[in-house]
């Protein structure tokens, strides 16, 4: 028996239209995802994040780290982080995504939600650094949460809950068209860490 991927195709699209969408479900051992998670807890060099909302600087209790294989400009809510240089624990799970997903990626974007009450607006990731139509690889370790999509035009949501040890991309044209979000519960009193793997593109 197939632990992992009995419960989900890979191949399906989660998007009825204008994007594309495939959850991986669990991609490791409970085991391992605990470990994974331990060791980004304690490795990563995780700040609050920041943002610029009407003019004034806002820091969130949520928190990032952006890395990367060279160090990076990445600018996005008016902000401009540097990228680090990868961890060793950050490129066995790059190598992990890449070989699940089939694609290559030179940056990761992780995020630091403290409980449930930390979450994130719906938004797409359509910066101009980004490779356009690029797949972004989401690994989920920690609490399990909700993740949504609502299409731009029709409103309709598309919604999962993403466990520790999870495998979710997003590719085509999904940030054309699709938002996302994380929404905030009352319901999930422990930490969650999220990687986002990405590509920046080069030859802007």
């Amino acid at each position: 028996m197939d632990l992992f991927n009995d419960l989900y195709d890979c191949t399906e699209n989660l998007l009825p239209k204008e994007g594309i969408v495939n959850y991986f479900g669990q991609i490791m051992t409970h085991e391992e995802a605990n470990q994974y998670y331990k060791l980004l807890l304690n490795e990563i060099d995780w700040k609050n994040d920041q943002a610029v909302i009407f003019g004034k600087l806002i820091e969130t209790k949520r928190k990032i780290a952006w890395y990367g294989d060279i160090p990076f400009a990445y600018t996005y809510s008016k902000v401009t982080k540097t990228a680090l240089p990868w961890t060793k624990t950050l490129m066995q799970l790059k190598q992990l995504a890449e070989l699940k997903t089939g694609e290559t990626y030179n940056s990761c974007l992780l995020n630091l939600y403290h409980d449930g009450s930390e979450g994130m607006a719906w938004h797409s990731d359509g910066e101009k650094q980004l490779k356009r139509h690029g797949a972004i690889a989401s690994l989920s370790f920690g609490a399990e949460r909700k993740f949504a999509f609502k299409h731009k035009q029709t409103k309709e949501v598309v919604a999962l809950n993403l466990a520790s040890g999870s495998l979710l991309v997003m590719k085509g044209t999904t940030q054309d068209n699709w938002l996302h979000r994380l929404p905030p519960t009352k319901k999930v009193g422990n930490p969650r860490v999220n990687l986002t793997f990405r590509t920046i593109d080069l030859d802007q």
